[in-house]
């Protein structure tokens, strides 16, 4: 079984920062991409940034130049930096990793979110 544990949402005033961190413990080879998504009330839960375990990025147009996405691939972590937060950016964030484990299954596997609050 694999586990992945988020840490460091809250409530914050728009502008502010927060940075997001997910580690993943348990049966696990290797992990390739790992990635953040969020879902507000009401909408459908997107993408807001991804990594490869070779540092490549991508991220969501609405979060370009204010969010940063890092991993430390010995610790199986990953972090989302959120600067100049709006309160657009309030949702529940969920931490997801594409991970191979000793047994050599593959899967995605998700954590239990953490909720982000930017009040104007």
């Amino acid at each position: 079984q694999v586990q992945l544990v988020e840490s460091g949402g809250g409530l914050v005033q728009a502008g502010g920062s927060l940075r997001l961190s997910c580690a993943a413990s348990g049966s696990i080879f290797s992990i390739n991409a790992m990635g953040w998504y969020r879902q507000a009330p009401g909408k459908q839960r997107e993408l807001v940034a991804a990594i490869t375990s070779g540092g490549s990025t991508n991220s969501a147009d609405s979060v370009k130049g204010r969010f940063t996405i890092s991993r430390d691939n010995a610790k199986n972590t990953v972090y989302l930096q959120m600067n100049s937060l709006k309160p657009e950016d309030t949702a529940v964030y969920y931490c997801n990793a594409d991970v191979i484990t000793k047994g050599w299954g593959r899967r995605d596997y998700w954590g239990q979110g953490t909720q982000v609050t930017v009040s104007s």
